[in-house]
């Protein structure tokens, strides 16, 4: 029955089969129309020619792998008992506990969480508790932990720990619970992925208001820990999206990894030191029981730097490497990861279509490092810095004029994130105003969910929010140029500038949090789904 269920019953893919059963989602009806069409008598089953019909029209079959599980279509009296008995030796129970956890997992989880965290899911499907209720839970519970570490007492920092594990406990029970039951939902993989970031952001902000009890200003460390992993999932992300789709997608550096993976060993050592949210979160919780918040975002700040560094040189290496041709496919979804805005449409569509050029990455790269450099050594409120962001916006514009097909081409939606993130940093923190930093990790999180919203959304296969919503909100080089021009017009008024930056987060977060909400809950959106992804 499981394996019926495996495919049948799961709305994350157009069209589902395995041997005697074939199902499809409204996106593969199409496909379906042409097969039934087609597909007369033959040999096997009639379920199974109709699969090889869809496939054959062009839609993607997904064919669970069912492991020790059964699936036949006997055609005799002997093939029937045998197929009996061998359904008869299959424990589907510890078929479903097992196939409940992630097939590629953190250490972390794997070892210390999944071997009791799937009888907590099997124990919530037989209450009928539902993934989306356990993932609530999960939010709330990591919440009321931020709030604990913002009491700044020892006691707060103590339950504060605790109750980041048993929050990731819960997210990680989410999911098994989703796979468990086969309750999978566009909603629950929207909440899934974008409740994750909440948690954490939402705790930094706790640990930043509980040192500043003990006046200890750290916000500067907490919006620094955001940016960096921010930019160190949009580089995952703009990596994926590159490549995996491209043709002839080999390289030595690829071929070495896969060598590796065949040592188990280097398999973990390689998760874990990537800092993957397992043991992220554990490291999060132990020190922030045992030590102060500065050193837990010391050693977020060492660690995820280090793991950004590992997999950005490891990825690099492979695109150099490595003969591939990428798609338009790809090189849409890497515009779109960019999140440009009207200033940096202007060249695209001044000089229309144009070829691929290399020099795309090495132009985005000089106009982040300038504008980076410029806001780093300029005092605050200089003018200068507002010439800066317009050259910015005009290189950025020139990166992307061009189709994004090169072979680092990927790291220029980083290295746009880390231009405007680091940014809004610098001139907060140079306003050195109370409640700038606060306000500067509040516009950068609403700017963030917005990105993260557009990978998801690329993922699911319906491409990018509408541009609308990009043009309203500025796209990047918009909010950076807004940004300058409001620390030289309010240089004289350092106090305002909080107050401009909270009306900026206000307002991005707004018209994008009603927008996205709008999407994820119709019934156009994708249903994405995170198997194998440990970070």
């Amino acid at each position: 029955m499981h394996a019926l269920r495996l495919a049948l019953t799961d709305p994350r893919f157009d069209a589902c089969a395995v041997a005697g059963a074939f199902a499809v989602q409204p996106g593969g009806r199409a496909a379906l129309d042409k097969a039934a069409a087609t597909a007369g008598d033959g040999a096997g089953s009639y379920a199974d020619r109709l699969a090889a019909g869809a496939e054959a029209a062009g839609t993607t079959v997904q064919r669970p792998e069912l492991g020790t599980l059964v699936a036949a279509v006997p055609a005799t009296a002997a093939e029937r008992d045998a197929a009996v008995a061998a359904v008869a030796a299959v424990d589907e129970e510890a078929v479903r506990l097992r196939t409940a956890v992630k097939s590629r997992d953190g250490f972390f989880t794997t070892f210390l969480i999944s071997p009791y965290s799937r009888y907590i899911a099997r124990w919530c499907a037989r209450r009928g508790l539902t993934p989306n209720q356990v993932t609530t839970a999960s939010l709330i519970t990591a919440l009321v932990a931020a709030g604990f570490a913002a009491t700044g007492d020892r006691w707060g920092y103590v339950a504060a720990g605790v109750l980041l594990l048993v929050s990731f406990v819960l997210d990680c029970t989410d999911g098994q619970l989703a796979r468990y039951s086969l309750q999978y939902s566009t909603m629950g993989a929207w909440l899934d992925a974008t409740f994750d970031r909440a948690k954490e952001y939402a705790f930094y902000a706790g640990l930043a208001l509980g040192a500043a009890r003990n006046g200890d200003d750290v916000w500067a460390l907490a919006v620094g820990a955001m940016i960096l992993m921010t930019c160190r999932h949009v580089v995952d992300f703009s990596f994926n999206e590159a490549n995996h789709d491209a043709t002839a997608n080999t390289s030595p550096t690829a071929a070495l990894s896969d060598r590796l993976d065949s040592v188990g060993w280097t398999v973990w050592v390689r998760r874990m030191i990537i800092l993957p949210i397992g043991e992220r979160w554990a490291m999060i919780a132990v020190l922030t029981a045992v030590t102060t918040p500065r050193i837990v975002f010391y050693a977020l700040l060492v660690g995820c730097a280090f793991g950004a560094l590992y997999t950005t040189a490891g990825r690099v290496l492979r695109s150099l490497t490595r003969k591939a041709t990428r798609t338009d496919r790809a090189a849409q979804a890497l515009y779109d990861l960019t999140d440009s805005g009207p200033l940096a449409e202007l060249p695209r569509r001044l000089l229309g279509a144009r070829k691929p050029a290399a020099g795309s990455v090495w132009i985005a790269a000089f106009a982040a490092v300038a504008l980076i450099g410029f806001a780093l050594s300029r005092p605050y409120g200089d003018a200068t810095l507002i010439a800066v962001a317009v050259l910015y916006a005009v290189a950025a514009g020139e990166a992307v004029s061009r189709p994004l097909k090169g072979a680092l081409d990927w790291l220029i939606p980083p290295l746009f994130r880390a231009a405007e993130y680091v940014t809004v940093l610098v001139l907060a923190a140079k306003a050195d105003v109370p409640g700038a930093l606060p306000a500067a990790f509040g516009l950068i999180a609403a700017v963030a969910y917005h990105h993260y919203d557009t990978v998801y959304r690329i993922r699911g296969g319906t491409g990018a929010p509408p541009h609308w919503l990009v043009r309203t909100i500025g796209g990047h080089e918009g909010r950076v140029l807004l940004t300058t021009v409001l620390a030289a017009a309010l240089a004289t008024r350092e106090t305002d500038f909080p107050v401009a930056l909270t009306a900026m987060a206000v307002f991005v977060a707004l018209v994008v949090l009603v927008e996205s909400i709008r999407f994820w809950v119709s019934t156009g959106a994708p249903a994405v789904h995170d198997e194998g992804e440990p970070a």
